[in-house]
């Protein structure tokens, strides 16, 4: 896997940064929005001094390193001949919490054009079996990579009525809200694989 370098020194955007200092709060900042998980007084911490280079990320000394590869393809919820699709942890607070990832160690910047061509298909595939289980509005995709280095897709299934949930902050939600029953997160985990098995692949979690 070839990815950009992160640069050594800082550029003009870190330059032009108050580091150590406190940020001000601003007056229409985010926790005053309904979706905001905590209520309360709230300052801003201070802002560090850049790293660079950068830690690396994990699996960044490619596939001998990585999580993902290094992980059997019969652990996956569903996986096909490139791609996977992975339960998060060990427990969920959202009707569903699920990862998609290539098979083969890449990033976004250099996933390969066949696969590039996969994703969106793929991407909406997830997004419909998700959107089957029951009680499920909408179906987030969020992809940070600042974590690992082996390009992984996340998809968060935001309860129907829950509108407090809505936006940016449901992966905070997800930390703080009861734990789904584990018999029912199993559940959900069969019907998405088989629905996308339905359309092709293996669904690996039918047979635990």
């Amino acid at each position: 896997m070839d990815t950009p370098a992160t640069p050594q020194e800082p550029g003009a955007f870190l330059r032009r940064l108050p580091t150590g200092e406190r940020l001000p709060l601003p007056a229409d900042s985010v926790t005053a929005w309904d979706t905001f998980p905590f209520e309360g007084d709230f300052r801003v911490k201070r802002l560090r001094p850049p790293v660079l280079p950068e830690p690396d990320r994990a699996g960044e000394g490619g596939p001998e390193e990585c999580r993902t590869c290094l992980k059997p393809v019969t652990q996956a919820l569903w996986a096909d001949d490139h791609w996977r699709l992975d339960e998060v942890g060990t427990e969920s607070r959202l009707p569903a919490v699920v990862m998609l990832q290539p098979r083969g160690h890449h990033d976004l910047s250099d996933l390969p054009a066949e696969r590039a061509a996969e994703l969106g298909p793929l991407l909406q595939r997830v997004e419909r079996a998700v959107l089957a289980l029951d009680g499920v509005a909408r179906v987030h995709v969020n992809r940070w990579g600042d974590g690992a280095a082996h390009l992984h897709f996340w998809l968060l299934a935001r309860p129907a009525g829950l509108v407090q949930l809505r936006g940016s902050f449901l992966p905070v939600w997800e930390e703080l809200l009861p734990p789904v029953p584990e018999e029912e997160r199993r559940e959900a985990h069969r019907r998405i694989a088989a629905a996308l098995a339905a359309d092709g692949g293996t669904a690996h979690a039918l047979t635990r």
